[in-house]
């Protein structure tokens, strides 16, 4: 059970690094992967196709026209979802529209925009992941837990 974690560009690493982080803590495995819906949209198709057989859900990570969650989530039918950069002259609006409206037919799970959706996309993943996995459950119900302790601080 791995996580692939996508963004457009480089400029995107630092919200891959929000959820590398969390993901790390749960200790689930993740591959980051960079491609482009636009500039290299052949690769990021075939990365696509191919997630299946060692992915069990995906983080997109895009910005502007944001494209790239629903480009992935087109040729698999593994979770998808889709973390909107804060940037550009709209601020990361664009990007949220752009995730947010999907076809129908075509889901991606929506993020709010920038760190905090990048944070809440790999809990996110973790809990979709948790269905299956005992021990992930009891970390995941570990950690809310400690969200009540601390009257909604996240240690993230």
């Amino acid at each position: 059970m791995k996580v692939a974690i996508f963004a457009g560009s480089k400029n995107d690493l630092p919200l891959v690094e929000e959820t590398e982080k969390i993901l790390g803590d749960f200790g689930v495995e993740y591959t980051v992967f960079i491609s482009s819906a636009h500039r290299s949209p052949q690769k990021t198709v075939l990365l696509s196709q191919n997630l299946e057989k060692n992915f069990s859900v995906v983080i997109a990570i895009a910005g502007l026209s944001a494209h790239l969650p629903g480009i992935i989530a087109s040729y698999t039918t593994l979770p998808v979802i889709g973390v909107p950069v804060e940037c550009g002259p709209l601020q990361g609006l664009d990007a949220l529209f752009s995730i947010v409206q999907m076809p129908s037919g075509i889901p991606v799970g929506t993020m709010s925009i920038g760190k905090s959706g990048a944070k809440n996309a790999a809990l996110f993943a973790i809990q979709i992941l948790a269905i299956n996995d005992k021990k992930l459950r009891e970390k995941i119900n570990d950690y809310r837990d400690s969200l009540k302790r601390g009257y909604g601080d996240s240690p993230y």
